[in-house]
């Protein structure tokens, strides 16, 4: 195999994201080869379809082998997107929240690394042989904000992750997490979504997708119909209030100092988190595939073997 290359997988509920590539967590499995080869990963004599949705919610994420199949897809995704060789030995740098991370690293890396022997499989209809010979752990959030300095000059900031499912918190005095303010509060953006659904069918008896919704608030459905996307921008704003609120009630003033907002939901609510409300001073950090990236740059940044988190 050729050099170790350190790759970067955040495991969100909603998607998977690499330094370079993000998709949904949909995994289905087949019992024979689906019609198309976009987006299969075979593996073990099964194949799997991923991207395709999203996973039920999984707390512990490890009792299953679903997020160890979305591994090996993103991975063999960075690759190609490197243009790196299929038989690859990798590094790989991933994250939990800080309120969890010393209780679920062990497990967690574990699952990742198995026995740290090659794994052969297919993507794609091309052929890998991977060897995982490192798992390398971080706090995801903080893993992120370290690939932007100029936001470490602040003596305290707070950092707000807006995944899926949770919107994991904690607050940096001097660059460094205060542990004994990291919260999880279950307010991700699939709650979001959900909810504008549900008002977009009450109110004009519509079922629209997720999909949909997502474009709406990224400001690129034309096709949408407009009182839909009228309702739709008017519950996006009165969940980022909640939201807002939510933080300020776990005892992080976001008057006070900046707010970072980061991860997939950022993104989605940019135009929603506004300074010129008042209510705090926002940071939009809208690149899903930032906390990949932190965790890729800080695992290169490790002495060989140091992978234990």
């Amino acid at each position: 195999m050729s050099d170790t290359l350190a790759i970067g997988v955040d495991h969100g509920y909603a998607a998977m994201k690499s330094a370079h590539v993000s998709f949904p967590t949909g995994l289905v499995e087949y019992e024979h080869e689906p019609y198309t080869q976009q987006d299969v990963l075979e593996y073990n004599g099964k194949f799997y379809v991923v991207g395709s949705g999203r996973q039920p919610l999984q707390k512990d994420k490890t009792l299953t082998d679903d997020y160890y199949l979305l591994t090996l897809a993103a991975v063999a995704k960075e690759l190609a997107c490197r243009k790196a060789d299929a038989t690859a030995s990798v590094h790989l740098a991933a994250g939990l929240p800080l309120t969890g991370f010393g209780r679920d690293k062990k497990k967690f890396r574990a699952y990742l690394l198995r026995d740290g022997r090659p794994v052969f499989f297919r993507f794609e209809g091309i052929a890998y042989t991977v060897r995982i010979t490192e798992v390398s752990l971080f706090p995801q959030g903080y893993a992120a904000v370290l690939t932007q300095p100029e936001l470490l000059n602040e003596p305290s900031v707070i950092l707000a992750d807006v995944g899926g499912w949770t919107v994991d918190l904690m607050r940096l005095d001097n660059r460094i997490p205060n542990a004994a303010t990291c919260r999880s509060l279950e307010l991700g953006m699939i709650r979001c979504l959900d909810e504008i659904a549900e008002q977009v069918r009450r109110s004009l008896g519509l079922s629209m997708t997720a999909a949909q919704i997502e474009s709406v608030l990224r400001n690129d459905a034309s096709s949408v119909d407009g009182r839909a996307r009228e309702i739709i921008q008017r519950e996006a704003d009165a969940y980022a209030h909640r939201l807002l609120s939510a933080i300020m009630e776990s005892g992080l003033d976001i008057r006070a100092m900046p707010a970072v907002f980061l991860g997939g939901g950022a993104a989605l609510l940019k135009r929603h988190v506004r300074a010129s409300d008042g209510l705090c001073r926002p940071v939009i950090l809208d690149d899903v595939c930032l906390n990949a990236k932190g965790y890729e740059r800080l695992a290169g940044l490790l002495p060989r073997g140091a992978g234990h988190g």
